[in-house]
Formats: C-alpha cells, structure tokens, sequence
C-alpha cells in the first residue's frame, strides 16, 4: 500500500509540474495582453483609417514611380528651356500625359473623394481625439468590470475550503473496499487532466485571484496525502475524487455567472449602435468649388488638380494638403463675398488687363510707377489696415480674372504678367514691400501654375543686380518664365511676345479707344540710322483712307502725299514735313479723302545714328460714311 500511495503521489507531483508551467504562461499571456490593450483603444478608428492608409501605400508606390522617372523628366524639360526661348506650358489633355503623372491624377482624385466622403473640407478635423474620449469610458468600464469579477472570483474561491475539510473527515471515516490498481491509474489519469483543465480554465478566466485559488487547492491536497498515506492508498484516491468533484463543480458555476456579465454588456452595446445607425444615415458626399468649378466630376476638374499637381512635382499627397489649404484660406479669406465687395476703382490704372499675347493668354499690367503719387501710396500702405484693404483688392482683382479663362481641357487658362518698373518706388518703401510680400505669398500657396510668363519692362539697374543674386535659389521651371528688359528694349521685348496692335499705347504699341482695333493687325519694319523708309497705300476707288503709325523712341522726320495713278495728276501735300519728337505724340493718326486711283506715300527719315522700330496700319472706309 505504501508503494501504491508513493505511486499516486508521484503523478499528483507531475501535475502539479505541469500547473506550475500553465501557471507561468497564463501569466505571460495576460502580460501579452496587457500590451496590446493600448493599440486597441480606438477600436472604431482601425476600420476607418484602413482605407486612407491602403490610399498611403498606394501613393507612397506612385511617388517612387515618379521619382524614379522625375530625373528624366527634368533633364528633358531643362533642354528644352534652354534651347527654347519662352517656357512651353505642358498639356491639360489628360490622355496625353505620361502614365506616372496620369496616376498621381488618379491617386490626388481618390484623395478628394475620400475627404468629400468624409466632409473634411467643411468639418473641422478635431472630430478624432473627441472619439478616443469617448473611447475611454468604455474602457473604464470594462476595467470596473474586470474589477467586480474579480472580487466575486476570490469570495467563491474561499468556499470550497470550508467544503473540503468535512469531505475529507467523511473520506477518513469511511473504510469502503480498496479498487482494483487498474482502475486506480485509469482513475488517477482521469483525476489528472480534469485538474488541469479546471485549473487552465481558472487561470485563463481569473488573472491573479487563479494563483490564490490553486494555493487553496494544493493545500487541500496535501493534506489529504498526508492523511491518506497513514491509512491506506485506497482513501487517498476518493479523497482526490471528492476534492476534484468539490473544486471543479463551483468552478464551473462560478465561472457561468462569470461570463454572463461580461457577455451582456458586449451584446448590448453593438444592438445600441444598430438601433442608433439607422436613425442617422451617413450624410452624401459633400460639393467644394474653387474658381466656379468642383473638385471632381467635370473635365475642368482635371485642369485644377494638375495644377496643384505640377505646383507640388505631382506628389499627389503634397497635391492633396495643398488643395485643403487653399479652400480652408478661402473660406476664412471670403473669397465668394469678396466677388460681390465695392473697393473702390483709384488702382485701376494700377493694375489692369489689356488684350492678349500671341498665343491668346491674357496680359495683366502692373504700373508700379502710379506709387510715385504719394496720396495714392499713403492711401494704400500708410498702414496695416490700408494694406489689407489693397490686398483684398488686388485678390479681387485676380478671381475675377481668373473667372474669364477657359479651365477646358484645350483651353487657356493661364495669363501672362507684365511688370512695369519705371519710376518705381523701390525697396526703400517698406510698406509696398511688405504688401508686396504678403501678395506673393498669398498667390504662391493658393494660385499655383497661372502665370505663364512674367515680362519685366523698364527694369533698373538695381533690380537685375537683384535678379541675379536671387536666380540661384530659383528653380529652372520659374526662372524660364521670367524676362527682363531694361528701358531701351521693353517695346520690342513685348512685341516678341505679344502683337503691337495688342500692346497698350503707353507701353510702345498701337493699341487704343480709337478708330483702329485688334482685328486691324500693324505692320513693323526696322529703319536703319541714317535712311529713309516709304510706307505706300495703294488706293483703286474713291474713299476715304485713313492710317496711324509710330516710331519707337522718334527722332525723326515725317511726312505723307498723295500720288495719283493718271499721268497728268498733281501729287497733293497730305502733311508737310516736320520733325517729330518724343515729345509730340506717340501715334500720328490722320486720313485722306481720295476721289481718284492712286497711292498715298509716307516718308519717313531717320538721320540718327541709331535704328528704329516703325508700326504702321490702315484700312479704307466708303464715302457715304
């Protein structure tokens, strides 16, 4: 018998082995747990940001296509700036584009969607720490919870104690026969795998407080050894029987009551977020303008987004974040009310629109000369608030502008900025400097890729030494856009890029309220110093001729006649010569009846040692009128 009873406590002993390795690892795994609570913690959030982050891969993937072919990208554009003469602008034509660009377009448009879905143009973004707020009570509960299980666990653990001692007396006072020692082992193996699995599950759903009642229960039976090894082997097994039937059964039932707590609340709160959802359905996507255009779902959508795209090398996130911030400075700028605001019409020899340029974008002027007036200048930066006032007009000045232009595909939608320093004030005037600086902040940030050339005419010495010492900081792109021509070269500068009969009379061309119009293209010829050149308009019928013409920077002498086709006609004076200054008028304008066929001849002399620009035009017109 004492062999028998050796032979049981040693399988008692393995167990207890085994528990106390269980016990080593369900302490590890709450530990395991314990430091995944935290990513747990907005629960909601993982199944909404799971789309934005597939969105960041995916764009992340696209950037490094783009950079990847960025390089030769570059290297083409640079050759093509430095063999051309003007910058080209790139197409709007999205089949045209190539395929990185085309998916960074792709990419920038699921960005919008999913913000427009989301209302994030229009709701403030701090809607996501209020969630993990509300996130914490949750979890709070769950922790008070966790709590009161647990000082139930320990209270129900206490009562198998008091219920073991008299079985284990009632075990010692009954003599029943000894078992067969086959049905021992069996009934050992069996004893064996329900005290680990009573003892695992306790563990797994009691924490800490399971310790506590696994020191009750190794208690229990090593007392019971000890009794059993004084009588004999037989006792011990049914002393194990009753300890293991005594302990297994609360646990069970301890653990029922256990569980159903836990399970109600976790049912109970998905049912109330049912009930709540179909109250409230999710709000339609929401519709943001810029420029009188959406976002998304029109062909002119696609000419916004490139530009944003181009003004951030087309990453498409940089892309993105510029797009919100600019509908988050219109609406705090009010840019709709500005649209609608009287600011008054003394800038407007200031800053003005005046034709187009040869390739049809229009040309806006900027006469800083007019600040020379000091009541203007006071006027419009005396101070901070003036200055204001100067920046409102001058964005009014732009969206109005901007709302004139072809955002199609194969439209223009660019203009072409032409800057006149003369008489300028000058970096001395601190208030047009930092007016002039918030300008150009504001229209980098939030006007990207309008501008498709910026002509500076009567340009000082002091501003091309600026130039120069700020072109190294410029990239290749914008320093193609800019030309420089100093007082003696601006005329012809413009004419390069926009016709003469487009180009405003006090910046050298022919272009004015008068009789003449766009549609009446000029001619211009170069006369040689020291020569004479004739302008001769051939005339077969009777009307009324009528003609204008200008010589850039004058000096010289001018004079017109009328020469008829018949032999025995008299060549009739139409204007006497007369020398003509820069002084005099910049455009001579004049006409002649003719009642004949013949030719009207003007001369014109130049007999300065310098070369000069000649722009002339005509056109007939009938009697009667």
């Amino acid at each position: 018998m004492a062999e028998e009873t050796q032979k049981a406590a040693t399988p008692e002993a393995q167990p207890s082995a085994t528990t106390t390795e269980e016990v080593v690892v369900a302490e590890e795994k709450p530990a395991v747990i314990e430091k995944e609570t935290p990513a747990p913690v907005p629960e909601p959030e993982p199944v909404a940001p799971e789309k934005p982050a597939v969105v960041e891969d995916a764009v992340a993937v696209v950037e490094g296509v783009v950079e990847e072919e960025k390089p030769k990208e570059e290297t083409t554009g640079e050759v093509k700036i430095t063999q051309s003469v003007s910058f080209k602008e790139e197409t709007n034509v999205v089949g045209e584009l190539p395929e990185a660009q085309k998916k960074a377009l792709d990419d920038l448009k699921q960005l919008i969607q999913e913000a427009l879905n989301k209302h994030e143009f229009t709701t403030p973004l701090p809607p996501p720490p209020p969630a993990k707020e509300e996130d914490k009570p949750a979890e709070t509960e769950k922790v008070e919870a966790k709590e009161a299980e647990k000082t139930e666990a320990p209270s129900t653990s206490e009562e198998p104690k008091t219920e073991e001692e008299p079985k284990a007396t009632e075990a010692e006072a009954s003599t029943p026969p000894p078992p067969p020692p086959a049905v021992e082992e069996k009934v050992e193996v069996k004893e064996e795998k329900v005290e680990e699995k009573v003892e695992v599950k306790e563990e797994e759903k009691k924490a800490e407080p399971s310790a506590a009642a696994e020191t009750v229960v190794v208690a229990a039976t090593e007392v019971e050894k000890v009794a059993a090894v004084d009588e004999d082997g037989a006792k011990t097994v049914e002393a194990i029987e009753e300890t293991i039937v005594s302990v297994s059964a609360p646990a069970t039932e301890e653990a029922a009551p256990a569980a159903e707590p836990e399970a109600a609340p976790a049912e109970g709160e998905p049912k109330k977020e049912e009930v709540a959802t179909p109250d409230v359905p999710p709000p339609p996507p929401e519709e943001v303008f810029i420029w009188g255009i959406p976002l998304l779902g029109d062909e002119r959508s696609d000419v916004i987004l490139l530009k944003f795209l181009r003004a951030r090398d087309f990453k498409a996130k940089d892309a993105f974040t510029m797009i919100k911030n600019t509908v988050k400075w219109r609406k705090e700028f009010g840019i709709d009310a500005l649209l609608e605001e009287d600011l008054g019409t003394e800038l407007e020899k200031v800053v003005f629109t005046h034709g187009v340029d040869k390739e049809g974008h229009p040309v806006c002027y900027n006469a800083y000369g007019a600040f020379q007036d000091k009541e203007l200048y006071q006027n419009c930066f005396a101070d901070e608030e003036k200055r204001a006032k100067f920046l409102k007009w001058r964005i009014q000045f732009l969206e109005k502008s901007i709302r004139k232009l072809d955002f199609s595909p194969s439209g223009i939608c660019t203009i072409v900025q032409v800057s006149d320093l003369k008489n300028s004030p000058g970096p001395a005037k601190t208030g047009l400097r930092q007016a002039t600086n918030q300008a150009l902040s504001l229209l980098q940030d939030n006007y990207p890729e309008f501008v498709a050339k910026n002509v500076f005419i009567n340009v000082p010495w002091w501003y091309l030494t600026f130039s120069k010492m700020i072109s190294p900081f410029l990239t290749q792109r914008t320093k193609s856009k800019f030309v420089f021509a100093g007082p003696s070269k601006s005329a012809e500068t413009l004419f390069k890029y926009i016709a003469p009969e487009e180009v405003p009379v006090q910046y050298g061309g022919l272009s004015s309220d008068g009789e003449f119009t766009v549609a009446d293209s000029v001619t211009d010829v170069t006369i040689k110093p020291t020569s004479k050149h004739t302008v001769e308009f051939p005339v077969s019928e009777a009307c009324i001729l009528a003609w204008e013409l200008r010589v850039l920077g004058w000096d010289v002498s001018y004079e017109a006649e009328f020469m008829p086709s018949a032999e025995d006609g008299y060549t009739v004076i139409v204007s006497k010569t007369r020398k003509v200054t820069l002084t005099d008028e910049p455009v001579i304008s004049d006409t002649f009846k003719i009642g004949e066929p013949g030719k009207v001849v003007l001369t014109i002399d130049n007999q300065t040692s310098k070369k000069k620009k000649l722009l002339y035009r005509s056109k007939t017109k009938p009697i009667s009128e």
